[in-house]
């Protein structure tokens, strides 16, 4: 059979059907048992030769696809079930554990201590040797003492304690137990003490990387330009602060910063001409093979080495993957249609790394690859210095339009700065800053040079940043709207008649103008953030909204306003009109900055001191007994704390801004941190406390949640905002045995994740960790 014949008849459905099967399988709630997956991939397997086989007669090009999909659906689930036979034990959880192993990557360093990936060799508790992963990420706190210098390829004699991976599960959040499954971590954990025994030669690799990061870091003074080339070089994401991902992300340049598909792709065609040049000096090597092909080879395994040595990321594998198979196909004289080639490589990548389909990442850098193939872009390498700048601006341009409907739907905002400042940042990083920072390997001098340049590019990227239009944000729109926005950019950026590229506007404007449901007016709801130890809730109205604490600061450069109650509003395509801050404690307040930082309109209602740090970018107005105000038929009232309980020193707790709301009929009353006197003093005032809804009080403490209170507010259901195996146990096992007396529902975060509460379905309860199930999750025994 004829090569295209092939591709247009059975291949490119088989393909298709390859990347559609594990899709499908990635939708599981839970995993079938491995024997039914093992079935179905033995049938399809048979069935699929026997469709090979018999092509001519059959004809039907559904067929190969379902074949394809089904074998590659079965295989992985294999995959996963294997890899879940590795959960670690429940009842290891917590204990201390003796372990001994291998630092298998270059720990990652935070003012708050190190993080690495530890290759167990042996684990045992309490003398008894015990079965745990193969990889487990350990985390050395600083504490009192620094935590001792760690480096790749050390084997440790540690004492550690371990938990099942376990993350905040929002709606639109970062899926961390996702990441943790694709990186191949079953646990992770808090090492108590620890010993070196020896270095080893394992993980040379990673040796290396370590080292050149810290000559960069002992050579460069600034600590953001050291930590951006040790980004590119090394692949150390981390290196590079909160602060600068802000800002790369506003101006649309986030990609160039880590070693992506740009970076291996320039790499692997630089390599290519190095290899292909010095192949041509030598003609017996031209004679025994074509130098094109020695330079497609060299380009390929080069550029695998680059990755390798960059940390062997996802972004950087899929772009190895995808060099490799259109190098193949070259080198064995196969000259397919764009189409095929690209749901070849697509499927590649998929067969290897299937949890790849849930990255974001994957279908930016396939888009762009399929609308560069479509839209007719690719460079021609024999052209002059002018045709190929003007084809990579036009490229540039071509992928912007096209992507920037994808952009939306994956992160909520784009840049729209970002055609200016790549115009600028992709030659200044790719053929300027790289280079020196890749020879500055071999010649430290050069580090400097990289420095400047980055500090140079910094200048002209705050300018950009700094316009009042540099960003657009929208609410997170449905898939079928991001697919028509795609549809519309790569339309718009086609080679056709202007009246036939406008056509695309009409594909782009769901995407671009959708706005997410909202209550009816009269009605309310209310969504408590998985946040961890700690409380922050978002409450909705027809036309305005509120945000109660806004969660705690995890570390300097980390809190649960950044990392999860500002991308929940930008998804919700929110404008808040009042932050309140219960009291000033860090579990509450600790990502207020960030909240107020998005939302410049809001009023901050609080019970802050006067000097508290909040004040200075928000005055605060003080939470009294007392406030009340009305929105779209629904009353928000303070019932704490009373204006005299300011005087002297009261605890921060007994000042929570307890806040009712309710619609007339349904009600909901978020209590903060109140422990039983203030409980008792509400009922003595006689305060309206009643409520469907109750955020329990100071997340289930046993100082709060009294019989009376509860038998006062006669809540039918209740949410705990705690963290996942917190240091203070909570909620409190003596509470929770109080609202099982009473029949009242609990909703806890670690169980339920993000819970979402609406007044008009007063005895329902969305919990993300059910609605959003997917089989990597943490169960609970």
């Amino acid at each position: 059979m004829h090569n295209n014949e092939r591709v247009g008849g059975w291949m490119a459905p088989a393909l298709l059907g390859a990347v559609l099967g594990p899709a499908l399988q990635l939708q599981q709630p839970v995993l079938w048992p491995w024997p039914a997956y093992a079935s179905a991939l033995a049938v399809s397997l048979v069935a699929g030769l026997a469709c090979l086989f018999l092509w001519r007669r059959v004809g039907v090009r559904v067929v190969p696809a379902l074949m394809a999909g089904v074998v590659m659906f079965s295989a992985c689930g294999l995959r996963a079930t294997h890899f879940q036979s590795y959960s670690l034990d429940p009842a290891l959880e917590g204990r201390d554990l003796a372990l001994t192993g291998v630092i298998s990557a270059m720990p990652q360093r935070s003012d708050l201590g190190q993080r690495i990936r530890f290759e167990v060799e042996t684990a045992a508790l309490d003398g008894q040797a015990v079965a745990l992963a193969p990889h487990i990420q350990l985390s050395w706190w600083n504490g009192q003492a620094p935590a001792p210098e760690l480096r790749a390829g050390e084997r440790w004699e540690l004492t550690a304690r371990l938990k099942a991976p376990h993350g905040n599960l929002n709606p639109y959040g970062f899926d961390y137990e996702l990441w943790m499954w694709e990186q191949g971590l079953q646990a992770s954990g808090n090492i108590r003490s620890g010993v070196r025994v020896h270095a080893t030669w394992r993980h040379p690799v990673e040796t290396a990387r370590q080292a050149v990061r810290d000559a960069i870091y002992a050579r460069v003074a600034d600590r953001k330009s050291a930590g951006l080339l040790a980004a590119l070089v090394t692949g150390d994401q981390n290196a590079i602060d909160r602060a600068d991902w802000d800002l790369f992300r506003a101006t649309g340049v986030a990609h160039l910063m880590s070693i992506s598909g740009l970076h291996i792709t320039l790499f692997a065609w630089v390599a290519a001409l190095a290899v292909g040049g010095a192949w041509r000096r030598s003609t017996r090597l031209c004679l025994s093979w074509p130098a094109q092909h020695a330079a497609l080879v060299g380009g390929v395994l080069l550029a695998a080495a680059y990755a390798l040595f960059s940390g062997w990321g996802v972004p950087a594998q899929r772009t190895v993957w995808m060099l490799a198979t259109v190098a193949l196909l070259r080198l064995t004289g196969r000259n397919w249609p764009w189409p095929a080639l690209w749901l070849l490589a697509c499927a590649v990548v998929v067969t290897l790394d299937p949890w790849a389909l849930l990255q974001a990442g994957f279908w930016l850098s396939f888009v762009a690859v399929g609308v560069l193939f479509a839209t007719g872009s690719q460079q021609d390498v024999a052209s002059g210095w002018k045709s190929r700048l003007a084809g990579m601006a036009r490229e540039q341009g071509v992928v912007t339009v096209a992507l920037t409907p994808l952009t939306l739907l994956l992160f909520g905002q784009v840049s729209a700065v970002g055609l200016v400042a790549n115009a600028v940042a992709i030659p200044w990083i790719t053929l300027v800053v790289t280079p020196l920072a890749m020879v500055g390997v071999l010649m430290p001098l050069l580090w400097d040079l990289a420095a400047w340049a980055v500090a140079a590019l910094g200048l002209v990227l705050q300018a950009l940043a700094s316009l009042p239009f540099a960003t657009l944000s929208t609410a997170a729109a449905p898939v079928w709207a991001g697919a028509a926005g795609v549809a519309g950019g790569v339309l718009l950026a086609m080679r056709l008649p202007w009246h036939a590229r406008l056509l695309g506007v009409p594909l782009m404007l769901p995407v671009l103008l959708w706005q997410q449901p909202r209550p009816a007016p009269g009605q309310f709801e209310l969504l408590a953030a998985d946040i961890g130890q700690g409380n922050a809730v978002i409450v909705r109205t027809a036309n305005h909204a509120l945000v109660y604490d806004a969660g705690p600061r995890y570390s300097a450069d980390s809190d649960a306003g950044h990392r999860v109650v500002v991308p929940l509003l930008r998804a919700l395509g929110e404008r808040v009109d009042t932050v309140v801050i219960s009291h000033r404690d860090n579990d509450h307040s600790g990502g207020a900055a960030a909240v107020l930082a998005m939302q410049p309109r809001a009023q901050l209602l609080s019970s802050i001191e006067d000097g508290h740090e909040l004040q200075l970018l928000r005055p605060a107005t003080r939470c009294v007994a007392g406030q009340r105000w009305d929105w779209d038929g629904v009353s928000f009232e303070v019932l704490h704390p009373r204006a005299g309980d300011y005087q002297g020193q009261p605890r921060s707790n007994a000042l929570s801004c307890v806040l009712r709301i309710s619609n007339g009929h349904h009600a909901a009353l978020l209590a903060g941190d109140i422990e039983q006197p203030q409980e008792a003093r509400l009922l003595a005032d006689a305060a309206a406390v009643q409520a469907d809804l109750l955020l329990v009080p100071h997340h289930g403490s046993k100082t709060s949640s009294s019989g009376p209170f509860l038998d006062a507010v006669r809540p039918r259901l209740a949410i705990v905002q705690a963290g996942y195996r917190n240091r203070f146990g909570h909620p409190a096992a003596g509470v929770m045995a109080r609202y099982e007396e009473r029949g009242i529902a609990v909703a806890d975060s670690p169980r339920c994740g993000a819970a979402l509460w609406r007044s008009s379905r007063p005895h329902d309860m969305d919990c993300q960790r059910t609605t959003a199930r997917r089989y990597w999750h943490h169960r609970f025994p």
